[in-house]
């Protein structure tokens, strides 16, 4: 008999992340190579992508994509939120510090067990909200990047520079947090499925996030009200669509602006002497 299996990642969340993981990964690769350019690590690279221009062509079109994803994932949040009405349950809370000081306390052998967490637990948490963080911030750097033209009639040119640090600095920062952090606690500590599945079994969920399973056992969601769910859908649509409106425009805008950071010449090679 197979164990029973609760929902906990709609497909649209889950083509989210699967946009992220192809996203990030390329901007990771595109990244490190144009910030190493000048070792042999980062010449390999360049050269297995297929030189400096497609390096950073990839880039910029992987950082489109990202912010395709951003802005769908934050217009799904506020279709579940403001329609469906589902509790923000990733927000911070008293009790995610209480969880990681018995975290700490477990792992170093103080504490005979680990906290009993909900829907999201710290660690989580932790991640989602550094994504976020560290998408802002590599997308207003690297507007600064994209656009240093622009940027320079507002602020002074020695922001351009800074923003290279930044962006960079961040980069390395996003990357060895997913090798490491999300690397151990979502695929070497125990490997969670549940992004690629959309399910998480009982046995898991019992491990993972009790506290939710307990609820859902318990108090099963109640039925939509039909007729209130339709006059939330009427308002939020039309919103929605003027919001995406915007977005696009401004992504356009930020894609556009300036072509001053993409092309590179290449100069035409010498002719011989006499010719």
């Amino acid at each position: 008999m197979s164990e029973r299996s609760f929902p906990r990642f709609p497909l649209a969340q889950r083509i989210q992340h699967a946009l992220l993981i192809v996203s990030f990964t390329t901007l990771g690769l595109t990244g490190l190579a144009q910030t190493f350019a000048a070792t042999t690590f980062g010449e390999r690279i360049v050269a297995v992508l297929g030189g400096i221009e497609w390096v950073r062509i990839g880039h910029r079109g992987a950082a489109v994509v990202l912010m395709v994803t951003g802005i769908w994932h934050l217009l799904d949040a506020a279709y579940h939120v403001f329609v469906l009405r589902r509790p923000l349950s990733i927000l911070p809370r008293a009790k995610d510090v209480a969880d990681f000081w018995q975290t700490l306390r477990y792992n170093l052998g103080h504490a005979a067990a680990r906290p009993r967490m909900g829907r999201f637990t710290f660690e989580e948490k932790v991640e989602y909200w550094a994504l976020l963080w560290g998408t802002g911030l590599m997308v207003a750097t690297g507007f600064m990047l994209w656009n240093p033209l622009a940027t320079t009639l507002f602020l002074p040119g020695q922001w351009i520079p800074a923003a290279l640090v930044v962006h960079a600095g961040e980069a390395i920062l996003a990357v060895l947090a997913v090798l490491v952090w999300h690397g151990y606690g979502v695929h070497l500590r125990h490997f969670n499925r549940s992004m690629f599945s959309g399910t998480m079994t009982e046995s898991e969920m019992r491990h993972e996030h009790p506290l939710e399973l307990e609820s859902l056992l318990s108090d099963p969601p109640p039925e939509m009200d039909e007729m209130a769910l339709a006059r939330r859908r009427r308002v939020f649509w039309p919103v929605c669509a003027v919001v995406t409106l915007a977005l696009t425009a401004g992504l356009v805008w930020f894609v556009t602006l300036e072509e001053t950071a993409l092309p590179v010449k290449v100069p035409a090679a010498a002719s011989p002497t006499g010719s």
